[in-house]
C-alpha cells in the first residue's frame, strides 16, 4: 500500500517547529516584563512541540532537509537564546559576568547542535542510538533555569546566588558539549502489559503539573539529573557486549545476571555423601577384606574452591 502525502500534511511538521520558535522567543518577551512563570512555561511548551515535531515528520514520511535544518535553528533559539536571555534579565545587577556566562551558554547550544547534526551521517553501532552524545538541547535549556524555577518556588536561597547561578550555567553549557551518554526516550517501547500503568502515570504527572508546576517540573529536572550515571553505565556494558545488542530488554538483564554469577564463579554445592564412599569388597582368599575409597572427582575440587574463594564451605565439610 502506498500511502500518499498532500503538501498541506507536509506542511505539520515544519508548522510545528515554527510554533516552537515562537514559543521560544516569546520567552524572551516574557522575561522583559518580569513575568518568568510564563517566560520558563514558553521554553516548556518549545521543548514539547519539539519534541513532537520529528516523530510527525517521520510517522507521514514527511521528512525533509529544509525541516532537519530549520529544527536546528529553532532549538538554537528557543533552547540557548532565549533561556540565556531569560537569565541575563533576571541578573541584570551584574551585566558584564552574567552577559558573559549567558554568551557561554548559547555558544555551547550552538556547538552541540553542529556536532549533532555531523554526527546524523555517521555510522554507529546499533546500541548507540539508544543514546544522545551530552545532554539534548531541550533539556539543557530546561536545566539552565532549575536556580530560577527553586527561586520562583521556594524563594531567595543559596541557589539564587550569582556565583552559584553562574557556575551552575557554565556546567549544564559544559555537559551540552561533553560526550557524556544521556538516554534516549526515541527508542523506549513500552510493552502492551505496561500501557495501563504507563496511561495512569501519565495521569497522575499531568495532575501534578497542574497543581504545582515549578515543583513537577523541578522534580523532572533533578530526575533527569540522577539517571546519567546509569546511562553511563548502561552504555558501557553495552558497548562491552554485542550479544545483547539486538535483544529486548529482558533478555538483556538475563544476560547481565548470568555474567554476574560466573564472575563470582558460583556453582550448586552438591549433596552430603556424594563426593566419599567407602566400601568392602571381599577379596579371593577367606576372611581377607579390602577398603576401597573413591576421592572427590576434579568439579567438586574446583566447586569447593570457588566457594572458599568467596568465604563459604560447603555442607559436610
Amino acid at each position: 500500500m502506498v500511502r500518499v502525502v498532500t503538501p498541506s500534511v507536509r506542511l505539520l511538521p515544519n508548522a510545528i517547529t515554527v510554533l516552537a520558535l515562537c514559543a521560544g522567543l516569546s520567552a524572551v518577551q516574557f522575561a522583559l516584563s518580569h513575568d518568568y512563570v510564563l517566560a520558563i512555561g514558553a521554553i516548556g511548551v518549545a521543548a514539547v512541540l519539539d519534541s513532537l515535531d520529528g516523530r510527525i515528520a517521520r510517522l507521514l514520511d514527511a521528512t525533509s532537509k529544509m525541516g532537519a535544518e530549520l529544527d536546528s535553528l529553532s532549538d538554537a533559539i528557543s533552547f540557548g537564546v532565549a533561556p540565556a536571555l531569560v537569565l541575563f534579565i533576571w541578573h541584570t545587577d551584574t551585566q558584564r559576568v552574567s552577559w558573559v556566562i549567558s554568551l557561554v551558554f548559547a555558544v555551547c547550544i550552538v556547538l552541540r547542535l553542529a556536532r549533532f547534526n555531523t554526527l546524523l551521517d555517521v555510522e554507529k553501532p546499533p546500541y548507540a542510538n539508544e543514546f544522545f552524545i551530552g545532554v539534548p538541547a531541550p533539556a539543557g535549556g530546561l536545566l539552565a533555569l532549575l536556580p530560577l524555577i527553586l527561586t520562583l518556588e521556594f524563594g531567595d536561597g543559596w541557589w539564587s546566588s550569582k556565583p552559584v547561578v553562574w557556575v551552575w550555567t557554565v556546567a549544564i553549557a559544559l555537559l551540552l558539549i561533553s560526550r557524556i551518554p544521556t538516554l534516549s526516550l526515541k527508542t523506549v517501547k513500552v510493552p502492551a502489559k505496561a500501557m495501563a500503568p504507563m496511561l495512569v502515570g501519565v495521569g497522575l504527572v499531568a495532575a501534578a503539573i497542574i497543581q504545582y508546576p515549578l515543583v513537577a517540573l523541578a522534580a523532572a529536572l533533578v530526575l533527569y539529573l540522577v539517571h546519567i550515571p546509569y546511562a553511563v553505565r548502561r552504555y558501557h556494558w553495552l558497548a562491552n557486549h554485542p550479544e545483547a545488542w539486538h535483544v529486548p530488554l529482558r533478555e538483556r538483564r538475563a544476560i547481565r545476571r548470568a555474567r554476574s554469577t560466573r564472575r563470582l564463579r558460583l556453582r550448586r554445592p552438591k549433596l552430603a555423601g556424594t563426593g566419599r564412599i567407602s566400601v568392602r569388597l571381599p577379596r579371593s582368599g577367606p576372611g581377607h577384606v579390602v577398603r576401597v575409597r573413591t576421592f572427590p572427582p576434579d568439579s567438586e575440587q574446583r566447586n569447593r574452591r570457588s566457594w572458599r574463594r568467596i568465604g563459604l564451605r560447603q555442607r559436610g565439610e
